[in-house]
């Protein structure tokens, strides 16, 4: 079944077939100005012989060449003459013939890394991007998407996810193998120092500065029948002892405390790993943490929070993230501005995506010439090549004039020339 082509320009259109035709009657004005010519000088001799002579045959040439260029697109003179409308019938053909052109000159790897190389296209988005405005503008349009995607995000959506995807996905999982591996690795690397750190730093900065809050705990605790000032005695030198402890393990990388909880880390995560006795107790803690009918509030809850200062920070046109953002952005397209190892690292990247695309897509893209063509009219196909090539074909028709007077002259001298 054949479809129409499409016209998406009327006005181009009709400014085509305006220049076909009149190079047509540029064409068609050479032929009759020749056979004018033919007939006013048949039968003279001297130099009107040599006028005579070309005027044949530039209607000889003009002729041959109207019905080669008309013979692409129809039968000349609506005759059914052999190896003539050539588009019509042969559309598949030619487009059979149009896929493997474009396959074979346009989609190898040496044209196409070459192209993409010799585009710097790095360089140019780098230098687009370098510039403040445009900076502001990429991020503008990256934070509204973002603003317009969370805010179709349903709290019903997120419990769909939690309970149908994750909850169910957590429970196969086994927890010991990644939690043991975990504990290993950052035990190894000492990943955890950092954590550790931050937290000795922050509950001695607590026990510092709430000495009345500490004292009051543990005053709650102690017998009915001690002493008052026998408590304020006792609790007040614990906290002035905990603060010393904490503080030495806070300020010796190398206190023993740090040590044993190092050890008992390592502990955990090789047991984690190899003890079945661990390994069912890390299981049934995490069934009945997913059983527990607060774990998917608690993803819901955790979800607003996120999601309501995310909005906030987009939201805010002046506000820092947008600003940190800009900032960055501007930095990174400097970069690729400048630094000629970058792009030329990017380029490959680019180049060799592209490559990779193409291998595995070429054929498929190619293909779509042969089957658009092929659902083609083959009328109105040779029409529409006809209006955007015709106009210069007709060139041939008219060299074909002039070229074939010269001929007919260069022919009648020698005949006159040679006895």
């Amino acid at each position: 079944m054949s479809i129409p082509l499409i016209t998406p320009a009327p006005e181009a259109d009709e400014q085509r077939r305006r220049g076909l035709r009149r190079m047509r009657a540029v064409a068609l004005g050479l032929l009759v100005f020749a056979a004018v010519v033919y007939v006013a000088t048949r039968g003279q001799d001297g130099w009107l012989g040599f006028v005579n002579a070309g005027a044949e045959a530039s209607m000889v040439g003009a002729m041959a060449d109207w019905f080669a260029v008309t013979a692409l697109f129809r039968h000349p003179l609506g005759l059914p003459i052999p190896h003539t409308a050539l588009i019509p019938k042969r559309k598949d053909d030619l487009g059979r013939g149009l896929e493997e052109f474009v396959g074979e000159n346009f989609l190898q790897e040496g044209i196409v890394r070459e192209r993409v190389n010799s585009a710097q296209v790095t360089r140019r988005i780098g230098h687009w991007a370098a510039n403040p405005v445009n900076a502001s503008r990429v991020v503008s349009e990256v934070t509204d998407i973002s603003v317009i995607g969370l805010g179709r995000v349903k709290d019903q959506h997120i419990v769909e996810l939690v309970d149908a995807v994750l909850v169910p996905r957590f429970r196969e999982e086994p927890i010991a193998p990644i939690l043991g591996t975990f504990l290993v690795e950052a035990v190894r690397d000492d990943l955890h120092h950092g954590v550790v750190d931050l937290a000795l730093e922050e509950l001695h900065a607590w026990l510092v500065h709430n000495h009345d809050t500490f004292v009051e705990v543990l005053g709650e605790r102690a017998p009915w029948w001690a002493p008052p000032k026998l408590n304020d005695a006792v609790t007040t030198r614990i906290h002035t002892e905990a603060v010393r402890w904490l503080s030495d393990i806070r300020d010796d990388p190398q206190h023993r405390a740090r040590a044993a909880l190092d050890s008992m880390l390592a502990q955990l995560g090789q047991d984690l790993l190899f003890n079945e006795d661990t390994q069912k107790r890390a299981e049934n803690l995490k069934l009945r943490l997913l059983e527990h009918p607060q774990f998917s509030a608690t993803g819901i809850s955790l979800w607003k929070a996120l999601r309501n200062a995310l909005l906030a920070a987009l939201r805010d046109p002046t506000g820092p993230l947008k600003a940190r953002l800009e900032g960055e952005l501007v930095r990174v397209a400097q970069r690729f501005e400048t630094d000629e190892g970058l792009q030329r690292r990017l380029d490959d990247l680019l180049a060799d995506a592209v490559v990779f695309g193409i291998s595995r897509y070429g054929a498929e893209l190619t293909t779509v010439i042969t089957h658009t063509i092929e659902q083609w009219d083959g009328k109105e196909a040779a029409d529409r090549i006809e209006l955007h090539v015709g106009r210069d074909l007709q060139f041939i028709r008219i060299n074909g004039t002039i070229v074939g007077g010269l001929v007919g002259v260069i022919i009648h001298a020698a005949t006159i020339l040679i006895p």
